[in-house]
């Protein structure tokens, strides 16, 4: 298992028992054997608000970094998912997001896995490379506002 794996899997322990983990970077960074920026990157790349998560650090000898995952109704989240994507949109950080929404129970796995056949390469190779992200991230806005109406 890589370490930003093992990391990112200490952090969502944390989180199961309380909904919300208080960290000492310096002595996470300790008790994983790694730098203290590795555990910046893990919680900027995958305890985003993006993700779902609500972050806040404070720096200094008493600093600590407290995550909370956000909780929001259905309609609420896909409204947030959708106003978080910007113009643009690549596979990764599509696929990304769906996982995110099942894990919350947001929608169902079988929805996720069309929007992925939908936006993913094969279904947008007639478009222009330069095009693909723009249109990706019109079409995955669209069917997430349909979700949010309680059309999945």
């Amino acid at each position: 298992m890589r370490m930003s794996d093992m990391i990112a899997q200490f952090i969502l322990e944390a989180l199961k028992e309380s909904g919300e983990a208080e960290l000492q970077r310096n002595e996470l960074a300790d008790r994983m054997g790694c730098a203290p920026s590795q555990i910046n990157y893990v919680i900027s790349t995958r305890f985003s608000p993006e993700h779902g998560y609500q972050v806040q650090s404070r720096r200094g000898g008493g600093g600590y970094i407290r995550i909370a995952r956000v909780q929001m109704d259905r309609p609420s989240m896909l409204m947030h998912t959708v106003n978080a994507i910007g113009d643009t949109l690549d596979l990764p950080s599509a696929t990304v997001i769906l996982d995110n929404l099942v894990q919350a129970g947001h929608i169902s796995a079988a929805a996720a896995n069309i929007l992925l056949t939908a936006i993913g390469t094969a279904a947008l190779a007639p478009v222009a490379p330069a095009d693909r992200a723009r249109l990706r991230a019109r079409i995955f806005k669209l069917c997430l506002l349909e979700a949010a109406k309680g059309r999945e």
